[in-house]
């Protein structure tokens, strides 16, 4: 299996930037598609963005889209997640998760990923 651990987390003021990091251990990911998710407060998980285990291809939420970005280090074995222009709405726990399945398609759903990191809190005031 694969063991993920999410760092990078923080408080920022609206505006701010921050860059999540995902280490993962135990398998290597670079064949394998990767996922951010969030959760804040009383809210489900929602996806946040995924690149593709084939050719390194993004999707992002539209609420997310032209603000973050997803992106994989090979050789470090980790998955990035750069945040800019935060809003308070982007206030959550991040995770994140790995697919095993090498589905043709973007997935976008908690139960298409087999494994999770521990999270870590993002928090941006107002």
């Amino acid at each position: 299996q694969v063991q993920l651990v999410e760092s990078g987390g923080g408080l920022v003021r609206t505006g701010g930037s921050l860059s999540l990091s995902c280490a993962a251990s135990g398998r290597i990911i670079s064949n394998l598609s990767m996922a951010w998710f969030r959760q804040a407060p009383g809210e489900e998980r929602e996806f946040v963005a995924t690149i593709h285990w084939a050719g390194d291809s993004t999707y992002y939420a539209d609420s997310v889209k032209g603000r973050f970005t997803i992106s994989r280090d090979n050789a470090k074995n980790t998955v990035y997640l750069q945040m800019n222009r935060l809003k308070p709405e982007d206030t959550a726990v991040y995770y994140c998760a790995v697919d095993k399945d090498r589905a043709l398609g973007f997935r976008t759903r908690t139960s298409d990923y087999d494994y999770w990191g521990q999270g870590t809190q993002v928090t941006v005031s107002s």
